[in-house]
């Protein structure tokens, strides 16, 4: 890609999550365009809408979570924790924006239908849940977990508990990662036809 192309693209992107964070759905190509300082047959040229152009953020934001757990060097529930509390680091960041996305889709269709920005974050996240579900002595779900995980880490509610509850960021992502693992045992335990009590005396005695 043209280097000039790439600036572009780059200009629409910054400019357009800068603008939904602060004004939320009413932001228009025009104003992207505008804020990026090209023209709107430009950003057309590269975009079709305000949407597409946040799938793409959101993609850009996965593609650091990805980077992020390649890089990681952790195992187990240690690994999990870290690409949890990687996440919620992104979304105090860059989360303004992605809280104004929105679709009519279930998380779990999108993501089997390879939307792309949930495809990158579930590579990131899938291969930790793998190993943190082997130390919690439970079978892996596969993507019935990034379901479970995507329902608690919405950037929403990592706001919510940020600025409704006051938390603080390690506490959000220490409780959120709690919270998400003792999910992954209700899952599995109901699965199995366990109660949630039979699972957990199990995992005392072992």
């Amino acid at each position: 890609m043209r280097s000039d192309t790439e600036r572009n693209r780059r200009r629409l992107i910054k400019a357009a999550a800068y603008l939904v964070a602060r004004r939320g759905s009413s932001v228009r190509m025009s104003d992207v365009a505008e804020r990026a300082e090209v023209s709107p047959a430009t950003a057309y040229r590269h975009f079709g809408s305000v949407d597409e152009i946040l799938s793409q953020f959101r993609f850009d934001v996965g593609e650091r979570l990805l980077s992020f757990s390649l890089k990681c060097e952790d195992h187990g529930l240690a690994k999990l924790e870290a690409v949890c509390g990687y996440w919620v680091g992104l979304v105090v960041k860059h989360g303004g924006a992605m809280v104004h996305t929105r679709s009519e889709l279930g998380y779990l269709e999108r993501l089997r239908a390879s939307t792309q920005y949930l495809t990158v974050q579930g590579d990131a996240l899938l291969p930790a849940i793998a190993e943190a579900s082997e130390e919690l002595g439970v079978d892996d779900p596969a993507d019935e977990a990034l379901f479970l995980w995507n329902i608690m880490f919405d950037p929403r509610e990592i706001f919510d508990l940020l600025n409704t509850v006051g938390l603080t960021q390690k506490h959000v992502s220490r409780r959120l990662y709690s919270a998400f693992c003792g999910a992954l045992v209700g899952w599995a335990a109901d699965k199995s036809g366990e109660s949630i009590a039979e699972r957990v005396g199990r995992m005392s005695v072992s």
